[in-house]
């Protein structure tokens, strides 16, 4: 991914690929889905799914599948793994504002199209002169499919309402929600009504039920014997953890990226290094003043 400072045109790039009909499917049946598994693990468990179903809580419906000898252990840890993911937030998913491809509403069409022409992504917010003013986005078929009649001249005459949610939204709730509503992006908004960056609803799908691949995706990352060799300095602390196995200290920082820059107490250069835990970090790329790339070897000290 790249970027360019806030406020041009362009602030970067995200992977918003189009949805497809099997993502599509997916998230009509998925939600559905965990509505009906929670009915049935309640009435099998010999509640009454309807009274008082306000006052369970997640963690008391995790506690009571996790106590039960009902269900198949395999069956529990697939409903403990879902009702883990959704309760992440939506700043935890999103593409940062420095990744998004923004679209002044006063550019010309024929100029908006020279910008997304070689973009891997269809749908892009529309901004009134700064990122932090998103009025709507736009569709790529809203630019390049247009009669020739059309009058429309600028990106603001095409674009849509565009979705707002809050950083401290959770995924699952958030998923639920866009899909009612038929919004497949929205814009996430900061605790300061800033622009934090946007969520696609395959974003929080891909997050209840794993990373789903299609001809619109990138090269899966290269793999080492044990884990990756580089991941995008973007990557948050939890799939970091995931992938590598290397869980990192919280800190002042989401990202791989922002742990490195924390560590080094500086700006980050191409070949700085941090080692913990028997690991070493590596800046592999940068993007502007980004940690873009991170590359990973075990030490042998």
């Amino acid at each position: 991914m790249s970027g360019v400072p806030s406020g041009s045109t362009e602030a970067g790039s995200a992977h918003i690929a189009e949805p497809g009909p099997f993502r599509t499917a997916l998230a009509r049946v998925v939600l559905p889905a965990l509505d009906a598994l929670r009915r049935l693990v309640v009435k099998l468990l010999g509640a009454d799914h309807t009274a008082g179903r306000e006052r369970i809580s997640n963690v008391e419906f995790r506690e009571l599948v996790a106590a039960n000898t009902v269900l198949p252990r395999e069956e529990r840890r697939l409903i403990d793994e879902v009702l883990s993911a959704g309760a992440r937030h939506v700043n935890e998913l999103m593409v940062p504002r420095t990744e998004v491809v923004f679209l002044d509403a006063a550019l010309a069409v024929d100029a908006a199209l020279g910008l997304v022409r070689e973009a891997r992504h269809s749908r892009f917010p529309v901004i009134d002169g700064s990122p932090d003013e998103v009025v709507g986005f736009v569709h790529l078929r809203d630019l390049t499919i247009r009669p020739s009649t059309d009058p429309c001249g600028s990106v603001g005459d095409l674009m849509r309402e565009v979705k707002r949610l809050p950083a401290s939204k959770k995924a699952l709730i958030a998923l639920s929600e866009m899909r009612r509503e038929g919004h497949h992006l929205a814009v996430v908004v900061d605790e300061y009504g800033g622009t934090a960056g946007i969520v696609t609803l395959e974003d929080l799908l891909e997050e209840l039920v794993g990373e789903i691949h299609d001809e619109y995706d990138a090269a899966p990352e290269p793999q080492l014997e044990g884990g990756p060799s580089e991941v995008d300095g973007l990557l948050n602390l939890t799939d970091f953890a995931e992938r590598a196995g290397l869980p990192l200290p919280p800190g002042p920082y989401e990202t791989i990226g922002g742990f490195l820059m924390a560590r080094l107490g500086k700006l980050p250069s191409v070949g700085d290094e941090v080692r913990i835990d028997g690991w070493q970090l590596t800046v592999a790329e940068l993007d502007g003043r980004r940690v873009a790339r991170v590359g990973l070897a075990r030490t042998t000290t």
